[in-house]
């Protein structure tokens, strides 16, 4: 959606207080959880961004594409084909993951969203693909009326500090372990 567009949306409930929430921890979910505040969010006229850190335009997700017909609801998406390893850190790697920031601070410095989605916005800081500070400065400068979810593993204990609500997806059984792979339509 363009910015024109999005300037075009009929005027949205307001949010009087938007919170800082993060989505955590080892267990599945994370951004499965994020998706249901975005349809609740869209569900109620609230006006949603959406940015995917590392899950590249290439990277084929069913939230990308469903979400990205809802009304009231932008998607962005950075990075690349597959996951960033924190030993295999490439410049363009952080080109794309600096992108993904600088998307999400205009998007919620605009007055056009009132819900934004960092996805797996903790696994780039955690990989040094964007600066903690910069995350940091970022749930500082959010206006008092805009929503913000980080998700992804790794969160770390600053950013967990500055939430108003935490919540970590614990492992306790997982496919994986037996050797089913990510099945698309389920997990991705």
């Amino acid at each position: 959606m363009t910015q024109e567009a999005a300037n075009s949306l009929p005027p949205s409930p307001s949010l009087s207080q938007g919170l800082v929430s993060i989505f955590t921890g080892d267990g599945k979910g994370k951004t499965t959880a994020a998706i249901g505040t975005v349809i609740r969010a869209a569900g109620h006229g609230l006006r949603v961004f959406i940015v995917f850190f590392m899950k590249g335009k290439d990277y084929v997700h069913g939230e990308f594409a469903i979400l990205s017909k809802l009304p009231n609801v932008t998607v962005a998406s950075f990075g690349q084909m597959g996951w960033v390893r924190k030993d295999k850190v490439k410049p363009e790697h952080k080109e794309q993951a600096g992108l993904a920031l600088a998307a999400a601070r205009q998007a919620m410095l605009s007055g056009n969203f009132d819900l934004v989605v960092l996805d797996e916005v903790n696994v780039a800081v955690a990989s040094k693909l964007v600066e903690l500070d910069e995350v940091l400065r970022l749930i500082d400068d959010n206006p008092q009326n805009v929503e913000l979810i980080l998700t992804g593993r790794y969160a770390d204990p600053r950013l967990v500090q500055r939430a108003d609500l935490v919540t970590e997806m614990l492992m306790i059984k997982h496919p994986y372990t037996k050797g089913i792979k990510a099945r698309k339509g389920i997990d991705y």
